[in-house]
C-alpha cells in the first residue's frame, strides 16, 4: 500500500511500501511508535526481496504477478497431491505478526465474504506468510526471490491508516491485484491515494470480479502445470 503524497517525482518514483520516507516517518511522534525497531529476521532482504513497486509501473504489475504466481503454485501443488479437494483455500501463517491478528482476521473475514473462488484460512502449511515491523517503505506484498510469497506490515504506516484496510489491501496483492493509487476510497486498491481519511476495507464489485476471475483461469492454468 503506497501513499502518493505531493512530492517530487524522482522521490515519489524511489519511494515503495505506503510511500513513508523517512521525512514522513519521523513526524509521527516517538510515543506512536511502538518496538521492536527491525522487522523479523525471517522477512527477506536484500536484492532477493521483490516488493511490490509504489506507482503502479510495470515493475509492479511484474512484482504482483510474481507474487500471485508464487501463491498460485503453492496451491496448486497441494491440490495435485488431493485432487479431491472441493473448495480452493489459500493457507496463511500470521505467527510472525502477533500485533495485527486481529486486523489479519478483518481482512480475512472481508475477503472471504467478497469473494467466492478462493478463500483464505489460516494454518500450518502456508501458501503465504504475513510479518510486522518497521520498515520506511511501509506495508508491501512480496517474494523472498525463491517463489515464496510475503506480507509485511508495517507499525507506523498502520498507525496513520486505517488498519484493516491496509491489511485488506496488501492481501489483494496474494489474490492478484495491481496497486491502483488513482482510484477513489472504495476502491480497495486504491490504497494511500484517497488520502488518510479513508476508512474502507472492502473491495469493489469490479476487484471481486477480477479476483473470482484469477482464480478460476490462474489456478487451472497452473493445475495444468504441476499435473
Amino acid at each position: 500500500m503506497r501513499h502518493p503524497e505531493r512530492r517530487p517525482r524522482a522521490l515519489l518514483s524511489a519511494a515503495l511500501g505506503l510511500g513513508l520516507a523517512a521525512a514522513l516517518a519521523s513526524a509521527v511522534p516517538a510515543t506512536a511508535a511502538p518496538a521492536p525497531d527491525a522487522a523479523s529476521p525471517a522477512v527477506p532482504t536484500g536484492p532477493a526481496a521483490s516488493a511490490v513497486a509504489y506507482d503502479g509501473s510495470a515493475e509492479d504489475a511484474r512484482a504482483t504477478k510474481a507474487f500471485f504466481d508464487a501463491v498460485v503454485k503453492s496451491v496448486a501443488e497441494k491440490r495435485a497431491e488431493n485432487p479431491g479437494a472441493q473448495a480452493v483455500t489459500v493457507v496463511y501463517n500470521a505467527s510472525s505478526a502477533p500485533s495485527f491478528r486481529s486486523q489479519i482476521a478483518g481482512s480475512t473475514q472481508i475477503w472471504n465474504g467478497s469473494v467466492s473462488n478462493v478463500r483464505l484460512q489460516e494454518g500450518s502449511n502456508p501458501d503465504f506468510r504475513y510479518y510486522e515491523g518497521n520498515d520506511p517503505r511501509g506495508s508491501y506484498a512480496g517474494t523472498d526471490g525463491h517463489g515464496r510469497g510475503y506480507i509485511f506490515l508495517d507499525y507506523r504506516q498502520n498507525q496513520q491508516y486505517n488498519s484493516t484496510r491496509v491489511t485488506a489491501h496488501e492481501t489483494g496483492h496474494v489474490l492478484g491485484l495491481p496497486d491502483h493509487y488513482s482510484g477513489p476510497c472504495s476502491e480497495l486498491m486504491s490504497g494511500g491515494g484517497p488520502g488518510t481519511s479513508c476508512q474502507n476495507a472492502y473491495p469493489n464489485a469490479a476487484e471481486r470480479a477480477r479476483v473470482n476471475q484469477l482464480w478460476a483461469n490462474g489456478l487451472a492454468a497452473a493445475l495444468t502445470k504441476v499435473s
